[in-house]
């Protein structure tokens, strides 16, 4: 089929532009659908991950049903090694700290605590496993390790917790007052249903504190 004059001037421009832009063009496109192709495959990955941390999560679940730290340790350690980016990796580091603690093994709770800390993504888990180790340091005397673990912002939901637990650190080193504003602070950011609150209000009683003046509802 002839082409007119019309129609082989445009496709001499084509040709042209294609020889001059071609190779940027098809490298935008490999590189377009390279992406499309990760992302689709990261998608698949992460629910691979997570399906495979569950099935490990169930093992952790068996190994606190049975009092088998050691176990619980190694499938914490394994766990936080191949999935570490899942939740799952969170909470095994929790229930894996409590089992050491409970088996007085304070070192290795407070690793499990501290890769939590450190390592995890959910700022829940997090505040628990901040809390727990001002807990385990300050059993161990180290209140001014255990207060720098508490002065972190806390999600709303562990705000009163923390300063409860603020309050306990402070009582232990004889630091009668500020334990008292602590506990009332405790009280101020605790949720009214929040059960809790009758164990901080007893504490505060305790040193003639009183009760909050404000209160979250």
């Amino acid at each position: 089929m002839a082409y007119d004059l019309e129609e082989q001037e445009k496709l001499a421009d084509l040709k042209a532009w294609w020889k001059r832009y071609g190779n940027l063009v098809t490298w935008a496109v490999i590189i377009v659908l390279a992406a499309y192709a990760a992302w689709t495959f990261w998608g698949n990955y992460q629910r691979g991950q997570a399906e495979q941390a569950s099935q490990l999560y169930y093992e952790m679940e068996n190994a606190v049903r049975s009092r088998d730290n050691q176990r619980a340790q190694r499938i914490a350690a394994d766990m936080q090694e191949k999935f570490g980016k899942t939740v799952y990796a969170a909470m095994t580091g929790l229930v894996a700290a409590r089992m050491a603690a409970d088996a007085n093994e304070p070192d290795v709770a407070k690793s499990r605590l501290k890769w939590v800390v450190e390592q995890s993504k959910g700022e829940g888990y997090k505040a628990i496993a901040r809390i727990r180790l001002a807990g385990l340091l300050m059993d161990e005397k180290k209140y001014d390790e255990a207060q720098s673990m508490l002065a972190a912002e806390f999600p709303e939901a562990f705000a009163g917790i923390a300063e409860d637990r603020r309050g306990d650190v402070y009582y232990a080193q004889g630091k009668l007052d500020e334990a008292k504003k602590a506990y009332r602070t405790a009280l101020a950011k605790s949720a009214a249903e929040d059960p809790g609150r009758s164990l901080i209000q007893l504490k505060l009683d305790d040193l003639g504190g009183g009760t909050a003046k404000t209160e979250k509802g």
